[in-house]
């Protein structure tokens, strides 16, 4: 089946999208929607260009486009009519995991559309997520997070922040918004993406971490 894979650039859109293909899923572009600007990313507010850098490293190619926020159903539904049209996509892959208004919006817009909701990591437990994440040999640093969560900034996604977010009872994929990612390495790249801290900078009421690509 031809499907279409929602990429934010973060862990949970990368590993649904990994294994959608492992189930059989043809996924023949990867959906990126930004500001209107088309500067950054609508979802965790990273630079188009650093997706556009990380999806140059997949076999897979990107589609980006600027989406507003109060017109993002229509938008959205136009769209998938669009590809199914000329592309004959019949499924989109959804990173989501267990918020269940998230779940409920996704169920009626592919029913709307007549389209499979592809959704790997959906009622799964998130520590045993993100435990298969990092044994997947996939590799993301934290690079948006609560202001309350400032320390968790820049840290990588590894066996060490598993257990420092059981200690503080953080959700283990930050399902809660708590803390957002990039992906930089893993089977679904041809090779690592090479990313160098930068700043940390406070915007809107969350810290975001500088992205430097080379």
């Amino acid at each position: 089946m031809k499907v279409v894979s929602l990429w934010s650039g973060g862990k949970d859109s990368c590993f649904a999208c990994y294994k959608a293909i492992q189930k059989g899923y043809d996924v023949i572009s990867l959906f990126n929607f930004t500001d209107s600007k088309k500067e950054k990313s609508l979802s965790h507010g990273l630079l188009c260009d650093v997706i556009r850098k990380q999806a140059d490293l997949t076999a897979i190619s990107l589609f980006q486009k600027a989406m507003k926020r109060e017109t993002y159903r229509e938008e959205f539904i136009k769209l998938i009519n669009e590809w199914k049209a000329k592309e004959n996509i019949e499924g989109i892959v959804f990173g989501d995991i267990y918020l269940q208004e998230h779940k409920d919006w996704i169920d009626e817009v592919c029913r709307e559309m007549k389209v499979e909701a592809v959704m790997p990591l959906w009622g799964k437990n998130t520590e045993d997520l993100l435990k298969e994440f990092i044994d997947s040999g996939f590799k993301a640093v934290i690079v948006a997070v609560k202001e309350e969560y400032k320390d968790l900034l820049g840290k990588d996604i590894n066996s060490e922040l598993i257990s420092e977010l059981r200690e503080r009872k953080v959700d283990f994929c930050g399902e809660e918004g708590e803390f957002h990612t990039l992906v930089y390495d893993g089977p679904l790249f041809k090779k690592q993406l090479n990313v160098v801290k930068g700043r940390k900078f406070l915007e809107n009421g969350r810290w975001f971490l500088e992205l430097n690509i080379r």
